[in-house]
């Protein structure tokens, strides 16, 4: 496939992810801020989520469009090629493409034409199949069980669980934004490995004692000189995808904390108060009269002991000295 598609599939992914991150995480704290109950405000924010579905989904369709050209040029030159894993291979990633061109066409059909109504669940249910079929793509993918590429496409099942449960999650609740938050951040986490798999595979950026081995435009493996450099190239793309995540999370707060400051935060989200020095100087102050009092009372405590002791003493000598027998009777 080349690094220019994987470059292009993955810069692809993460501008649909960060879009759709963008808007729904702007749409959530919206409608959770006090200022958004008035009509014309809800109007307004109607418009504009009609407006990002649109251009989500138009850059669906173009990215579908790209991924299924680049397959058919890649299973004609399996043809050729006689490679006939590589053609395979292709017709899977054509259904795939072609799932979400369906998805992206419906969205499109749904937003555009009023007369056109389709239950939100079914298009969910679109892309969850999608990514469905392309969690079994790369899970089942084992060309070569020595090649590194395998362990790049185990790593890749986490942003592509990441979408499918988050695809699960707006099938049963389709007004939740933040699954389409997190579906969002699934796909700029895939695009982000998708570019580190193009640099790791066709460029000088493969690992040491490693080499590229295609048999066609699309069925290719990377296979290194003995067990030492193979477990090193498993071990850097752990590292790598390590790197991405940090990198990812560290972009995401970033991001989310100017989203935050420019919208504003509801009041449920401000439902903690830092009561911790308060409640510090409540229990000082109970601590303090606690021990006052237990000292009063100790101190009345020993006084009562002391009375109690002497009267004790009295009342114990009072009889001794009747019985000795040299008192006077009257």
């Amino acid at each position: 496939m080349g690094l220019f598609s994987y470059t292009v599939a993955g810069g692809g992914f993460i501008l649909v992810g960060a879009w759709e991150s963008l808007i729904s995480s702007s749409a959530a704290l919206k409608n959770s801020s006090p200022s958004s109950t008035s009509q014309s405000l809800t109007e307004k924010q109607a418009q504009d989520s009609v407006f990002s579905s649109l251009i989500t989904f138009v850059s669906i369709l173009i990215l579908s469009f790209l991924f299924i050209l680049n397959s058919l040029l890649s299973f004609f030159d399996a043809l050729n090629s006689k490679d006939q894993i590589g053609s395979v291979l292709q017709l899977q990633v054509i259904a795939i493409s072609l799932l979400f061109l369906l998805y992206s066409v419906l969205g499109l059909m749904t937003h555009l034409k009023k007369s056109y109504l389709l239950p939100s669940k079914i298009l969910s249910l679109l892309c969850l199949f999608a990514f469905a079929e392309e969690f079994l793509l790369f899970y089942l993918q084992r060309k070569d069980p020595s090649g590194v590429e395998n362990r790049y496409y185990d790593l890749l099942l986490v942003p592509i669980t990441i979408c499918a449960f988050c695809s699960i999650l707006e099938l049963k609740n389709p007004k939740l934004k933040y699954a389409k938050l997190g579906r969002g951040i699934g796909l700029i986490l895939q695009g982000m490995w998708i570019l580190q798999m193009g640099f790791s595979f066709f460029s000088d950026l493969i690992a040491q004692g490693c080499s590229l081995h295609e048999k066609s435009r699309g069925n290719y493996t990377v296979k290194c000189k003995g067990h030492p450099e193979y477990h090193r190239g498993r071990a850097i793309a752990t590292l790598q995808f390590n790197c991405h995540l940090a990198l990812l999370v560290t972009v995401i707060a970033f991001v989310y904390s100017i989203v935050c400051k420019k919208n504003g935060i509801g009041p449920e989200h401000m439902r903690y108060r830092p009561i911790g020095a308060e409640m510090q100087h409540l229990e000082m102050d109970s601590q303090g009269h606690f021990t006052l009092e237990s000292d009063e009372d100790d101190d009345e405590n020993g006084i009562k002991e002391e009375r109690n002791v002497e009267m004790q003493k009295a009342i114990v000598t009072a009889p001794e000295s009747g019985t000795n027998g040299y008192h006077t009777h009257p």
